[in-house]
């Protein structure tokens, strides 16, 4: 048996206190930094009141587009590799398709309207978007990269990291790293009703740092991160390589975005799911939408990779969860 005295007792006793709380600490922030991440889905039995007279009224094409077989707005994140399907789809069928590229914002107004068939949606639909009728596939998910400038020597940041930065907790690229300037944050503040997208990072705008520079633009995202070696931002991964030369994508746990066994298994932190819609009931439902939208479903399959996106049946794989074909749920 050792004896211990009680200078010494009280010391050990002092120290493991100490050690007690510095790692109930530690344990503390952890928790609370991923407290700060938003829900990534929002409820799916939920809907929108509306008006009987709004539940009456049938879809009405504007003027312009009255002799269409289909009307389809399409966010600006997916328009570049979906219109050509639909384009492609139309003349094999010989349907008059009319595509409009927009934003979730404008897919939302086209459907309170019911000036269209399908709308597509960059992120998860917010409870103002699940209209009565409304019914919401998902095709499929892809990586949001943060973005750095190559000539920053910074490749790989923690979780943690990553959101003290975008809150100004850690403001010196020293404190990762890096060279000894100050992190230039950028933000695109997009959608802010909906869930899902950036939220995953912060969940609202203002848990950013004060000094956040926002745009609005995909596109000048990648020209302030490609034209400051100072810059940190964030955007999908096809952007990303359309760009490769010009920004360079951090690994987030030592984990690339660009390695979607990773998002699919639910280890990497960041991306958008990609939604479209179609509608059921007397009125508004068009026989072409669905076929449409199982045409689309299965050619995302075949060039999923070849776009950066994991599409719907690997996702039911891999245990995400879903209510009908719409997603509503990470795995585990």
């Amino acid at each position: 048996m050792i004896k211990i005295n009680g200078t010494l007792r009280f010391l050990v006793t002092a120290g493991l206190s100490i050690a007690y709380i510095l790692i109930f600490n530690a344990t503390a922030f952890t928790e609370e930094l991923k407290a700060l991440r938003g829900d990534p889905f929002s409820d799916p039995s939920f809907v929108q009141e509306m008006p009987p007279e709004w539940q009456q009224q049938p879809i009405q094409y504007d003027e312009a587009v009255e002799k269409a077989d289909l009307v389809v707005s399409l966010n600006q994140q997916f328009y570049h590799f979906l219109e050509p399907l639909i384009r492609q789809y139309a003349g094999e069928n010989e349907l008059n398709i009319i595509v409009n590229k927009g934003t979730c914002g404008i897919t939302s107004g086209m459907l309170s309207k019911k000036k269209g068939d399908i709308g597509g949606f960059c992120c998860p639909p917010a409870l103002t978007d699940r209209l009565p009728g409304i019914r919401f596939h998902t095709i499929g998910i892809h990586p949001v990269s943060i973005l750095v400038h190559p000539d920053n020597p910074v490749e790989n940041v923690s979780l943690d990291e990553v959101r003290q930065i975008f809150q100004g907790d850690i403001y010196r690229w020293s404190d990762v790293g890096g060279r000894n300037k100050a992190i230039f944050v950028i933000g695109r503040l997009h959608c802010k009703k909906r869930p899902g997208h950036w939220r995953l990072l912060l969940d609202n705008e203002d848990l950013f740092a004060p000094e956040l520079r926002t745009v609005g633009a995909i596109e000048d995202m990648y020209s302030l991160v490609s034209s400051n070696p100072d810059a940190i931002g964030y955007e999908v991964m096809w952007q990303a390589q359309k760009q490769h030369d010009k920004v360079k994508a951090l690994k987030i746990n030592g984990r690339p975005p660009e390695d979607l066994g990773n998002l699919l298994a639910g280890k990497y932190p960041f991306y958008r799911a990609l939604y479209l819609t179609t509608w059921e009931g007397k009125h508004v439902e068009n026989s072409h939408a669905q076929l449409l939208i199982d045409y689309i479903t299965r050619e995302i399959e075949k060039i999923g990779k070849q776009i950066g996106i994991v599409p719907e049946d690997e996702l039911r794989k891999a245990g995400w969860k879903f209510r009908g074909a719409e997603l509503i749920g990470e795995p585990g």
